[in-house]
Order: structure tokens, then sequence, then C-alpha cells
């Protein structure tokens, strides 16, 4: 039931995205090879039991200083693992827990759409992805405990959305970067694919600010309109034009050979950029996206930490945030070939 209700969201999603040029119609994804080994089968499982470990009492989890500091966003980005491979509220070896993460953000999100109350719930990259993670179990589950809620949620963004077409820091009509606006625009798009009213235009000026990003002579994206491009930034600009239906357009695929000549373990911010550049180069498919499993799935392998039965990974360099984070993005990522986040689908 679960399934026939992810293939009819997705149709609708379709009917419903922009072609990639006027007139045309997106090119299909290629024929996906890319499969999850029984190694690395093994490391998602010891992850997700990692993760299961570390939930706190009241759904949530954290266990750094900066993961304690944004509990809405870690348990986000974790119930987004627990997606990635299968795990539904209830459904799954990991169903409970999901329920309880799910309870855990229902829970933070107040009259006004915006979690954790007016001290911490302005913080919009913790809106964005909470409601990305929400939107999809909503997708996947249709469940009524979730849509008003929700829809509170995608109502901020839209009512906070600025006149070049993107957001920031707070849910205010103000000034905007793309590191922020690709959070809202996956958020509109992931609630448009759950039935969630979204307007077109909203989705239209988000686009044309992520596009106003975009650096021609390197084929990268910047923080900023006129600032300089970086590897984090043009994963998360590629992705979000994609999930708009852009999966053919030129600065999709420059950006996509962007981040392979940029693609550098050391660099800041690269746990955040790999969740972007992973189902960007995924939705691209064919060779690109083979030849990126292959060398994210060794990169991140090498420093995987065996902890009784469990697997994790331990936050490095600016941006790693800390080990749930960590273990949550890069057990997502091994498991994209299981094809369980409609997101992750042209």
């Amino acid at each position: 039931m679960v399934r026939l209700i992810i293939l009819s969201v997705f149709l609708v999603a379709v009917a419903w995205l922009p072609a990639a040029t006027p007139g045309s119609k997106a090119k299909p994804r290629p024929r996906d090879t890319v499969k999850v080994s029984k190694a690395h089968e093994k490391y998602i499982e010891g992850a997700l039991g990692y993760l299961a470990s570390k939930q706190n009492r009241d759904g949530s989890w954290g266990e750094s200083s900066e993961e304690r500091r944004h509990p809405v966003a870690i348990t986000a980005y974790t119930l987004i693992a627990f997606q990635a491979a299968g795990n539904l509220p209830g459904e799954g070896p990991h169903g409970k827990v999901v329920k309880k993460g799910m309870d855990y953000l229902l829970n933070q999100i107040g009259p006004d759409g915006i979690y954790g109350g007016r001290a911490s719930g302005q913080y919009m990259y913790a809106h964005g992805i909470a409601t990305i993670a929400l939107a999809e179990l909503y997708g996947q589950t249709q469940s009524p405990a979730i849509r008003d809620k929700l829809d509170r949620a995608i109502k901020l963004i839209i009512a906070s959305q600025n006149s070049q077409g993107g957001w920031r820091y707070r849910p205010v009509v103000r000034d905007a970067d793309i590191s922020v606006t690709v959070l809202q625009v996956v958020a509109l798009r992931a609630a448009k694919n759950s039935g969630i009213d979204v307007p077109k235009r909203t989705i239209d000026n988000a686009v044309k600010y992520v596009k106003a990003c975009h650096h021609s002579r390197s084929g990268g994206f910047s923080y900023q309109p006129g600032s300089s491009p970086g590897f984090a930034r043009t994963a998360a600009a590629i992705y979000s034009l994609q999930v708009c239906g852009l999966y053919d357009d030129p600065m999709v695929l420059k950006g996509s050979k962007y981040l392979i000549a940029n693609h550098r373990t050391g660099q800041e911010w690269y746990v955040y950029g790999s969740f972007y550049a992973a189902p960007a180069q995924y939705m691209i498919g064919g060779e690109t996206w083979e030849k990126w499993y292959k060398v994210i799935s060794s990169t991140i392998t090498k420093s995987i930490r065996k902890e009784g039965n469990y697997y994790r990974w331990d936050s490095s360099g600016r941006g790693g945030v800390g080990p749930i984070y960590t273990t949550a993005v890069y057990a997502t990522m091994l498991a994209m070939p299981y094809h369980y986040l409609p997101l992750y689908q042209r």
C-alpha cells in the first residue's frame, strides 16, 4: 500500500514539474546499474542501529554540543537516513524510532508554523530540512497527523520569500543566500509532491534566485550572486534545480562537472555538500552516478568506525557538526541505490 502511495504521489509531481526547456520534455534518467553491496548494507544497518541507540527520550537526536544546539535539524537529517533505507513510522526494523522522531518534529511546530518557538525556530536551515523530512513522511504515508502542521510550515516558507526569490536565516522578507534558499526550495517541492498546495510562482521565483548565483566562468554556484563559487554551494544549487524539473539544464550539467573537479574531503562543509551532491549526481544518472557513487562510497567507508555491533562516522573539519549528523548523512548516501526516497527520483 505504501509503495502504491509513493507511485501516485510521484506521478502527480511529474505532472506539475516544468519542462527543462519550454515546449520540450526532460530526457528519461539513464538506466541505473548501481547496487548496494553486502559490505555497504552491513554499514547502513550498523549506522542505523547506532542512530537508533542514540535517540533521546523526547524523540530527538543530538550528541555533540553543536548538535544539541540544533535538535530539530539533526532529528530531520536522521529521519531522512532511516527513510532512505525503507523505514517509515511503524514500518520497517526502525519503525518505532521513526514514529518517535516524527512526533518530536510535529510537536515542535507552533500555530505560526515555526519549529521550537520564536527563540530557536526562526533558524531557517532547521526549518527547511525538518519540513523536507516531514513532507517525505507525509508523501509516503498520507498520515492526517502530519498534514495540518506541515501545511503551516510550508505557508511560513511561502510568506517569507524575498523579492529576489530567496530566503535567509530568519522568516522575514529581507535578504537571501543559496544555502538557506535551497532547503526551502526542496521543502516546497517535497510538500507539493505530497499534495500540499504550493504556488507555482513561488517555485519559479526561487529558481530565478538559484540561477542568479551561477558562476558562469567556473560552472559552479556562489553563496550569493556575484560571490565566489564553492563545492557545497554548487551541490545544493544543482540539486534544487533538478527537483524543480530542470534536469537537463546546462547549469546543472556544468555544475555536475564542477563537483567532479572539486571533490576533496578536506574542504569545509564537505558533509553538508555531499548530502546534496549525491542526489544531484544520482538524478543525472548513468556513468556520472556510477562513478560518483564508487568514489564517495569508497571515500567515506575509509573513515567509518565500529562501535560494538554498530557503525558510525565522527565529524571532521568545519561543517562536520557531530557524529549523529555525519552518520545520518553518510548512511543516506550509501542507501541511495535502494531508491526509497521519492525526492531522489526523476
